[in-house]
């Protein structure tokens, strides 16, 4: 596997984004489950599902389209998406959680319309579904850098502003933070970086490797440092293992991405109950 890698080219491509996507998806993930916006993931998901579908709609119905990169437009639908978000969640100031099911809703809704314009699934779309190791271009590679130095810059430069939101905003309002900016510049590093993971993990998928790993770590970790810490760790961990098992089984990598995450997130339980009982037990023999 490794000689095929240093042959291929679409292969470099795939590893290197998947790396990336490792790092960025549970970075950004651990803030968004303390917040308790794991469902956001999903929804800007769909919302980018319908940037895809119209992006293959302009493809195939004109001409000088046809070499439109999907990625750009399932961004910019993301982007959208995180800011009609944030506006409905300032119109809904007592029913915030609303936001989310209108546009996952939305998201749905137009990415059907679009894919029945664009005459139903195809090779391509499915790619995006569940994530192909053959998609990701060298053009989406340098896009992920991009994406992945932003948004990583974003978390250093922010991060003392992000951990107050996301665990005392009411104190974070009263230490003079501007709340309302930071909250948008996280949602759009979050669109970001679902719109950047769909080529790997795929649209339906994204939102697990958002989640799952930063599930995993909580269960064993001691403080939020170092649940980032095992967020990263696990979801490389879970990319890694997802790639090697797409190319030899001939699977969907999206899915064995999830469902290594998913292992992963199980040992982590098993380890917590083991060691819990185990510290239970001596402490019971000290007694």
């Amino acid at each position: 596997m490794i000689q095929a890698i240093l042959q291929y080219e679409f292969l470099q491509n795939a590893f290197l984004t998947g790396l990336l996507i490792g790092v960025i998806a549970p970075l950004i993930g651990a803030f968004i489950v303390v917040r308790r916006l794991s469902l956001i993931a999903d929804a800007l998901s769909h919302v980018t599902l319908s940037g895809i579908a119209v992006s293959l709609f302009l493809s195939k119905t004109f001409t000088g389209l046809a070499g439109l990169n999907p990625l750009f437009i399932g961004m910019a639908f993301s982007v959208a998406g995180s800011l009609f978000i944030e506006r409905l969640r300032d119109l809904y100031k007592h029913y915030q959680e609303l936001a989310i099911p209108i546009i996952l809703s939305g998201g749905i809704g137009i990415g059907a319309i679009f894919i029945s314009l664009a005459d139903g699934f195809n090779t391509d779309l499915f790619s995006y579904l569940f994530g192909s190791v053959s998609a990701v271009s060298r053009a989406d590679l340098y896009v992920i850098i991009l994406v992945s130095i932003l948004v990583i810059s974003l978390i250093i430069i922010l991060y003392k502003e992000l951990f107050l939101l996301s665990f005392d905003e009411e104190y974070a309002k009263a230490s003079g933070i501007s709340a309302k900016m930071i909250h948008f510049i996280f949602m759009v590093m979050v669109a970001l970086v679902i719109a950047a993971s769909m080529r790997v993990v795929g649209i339906l998928l994204v939102s697990s490797l958002m989640t799952l790993p930063v599930a995993a770590s909580i269960r064993i970790s001691r403080g939020f440092k170092q649940t980032i810490g095992f967020s990263v760790l696990f979801g490389e961990l879970s990319v890694i293992i997802g790639l090697i098992s797409a190319y030899y089984l001939d699977l969907a990598p999206g899915g064995t991405i999830v469902v290594s995450a998913i292992i992963i997130l199980l040992l982590s339980i098993v380890y917590k109950k083991v060691s819990t009982n185990f510290d239970v037990k001596r402490n019971e023999v000290r007694i």
